[in-house]
Order: C-alpha cells, then sequence, then structure tokens
C-alpha cells in the first residue's frame, strides 16, 4: 500500500500581504503576526480572485508550523 503525504505549502496572499498556510489536509489558514502564529491561525477561505505566491519552505520554522 502506498501512503501519500501532502506537504504543509506556504504562500503570500498578494493583495494583503498576509502570510496563508495550506495544511496536510488541504485546508488554508492566514498565519497573524504573533509570537505563535501557528496556533492563532484562523481559517481562509481564498476567492476566485486571491492571487497566493508560494514562499520557500524555509520559513516553516519561523512561523512554527508542524511539519
Amino acid at each position: 500500500m502506498l501512503t501519500v503525504r501532502k506537504q504543509v505549502a506556504i504562500y503570500v496572499d498578494r493583495s494583503t500581504g498576509q502570510w496563508i498556510v495550506r495544511d496536510h489536509e488541504g485546508n488554508y489558514w492566514t498565519l497573524p503576526p504573533t509570537d505563535h502564529p501557528w496556533a492563532d491561525r484562523q481559517p481562509f477561505f481564498p476567492a476566485e480572485e486571491t492571487e497566493l505566491e508560494p514562499v520557500p519552505g524555509h520559513y516553516k520554522y519561523m512561523l512554527g508550523l508542524p511539519n
């Protein structure tokens, strides 16, 4: 049996400059500028006109994201 593991993906919303994360389950989250962004995350629902720019994965440690 083959197990496929999705990676956490980091984006920036170009219109707001907000950090956006897609988790392992495909859910999107807005990360606030706090000491613990992942713990303080809020659901994000991209609109059709939302432009998410991918961000390199090495920012995971800075945002406290799960692996």
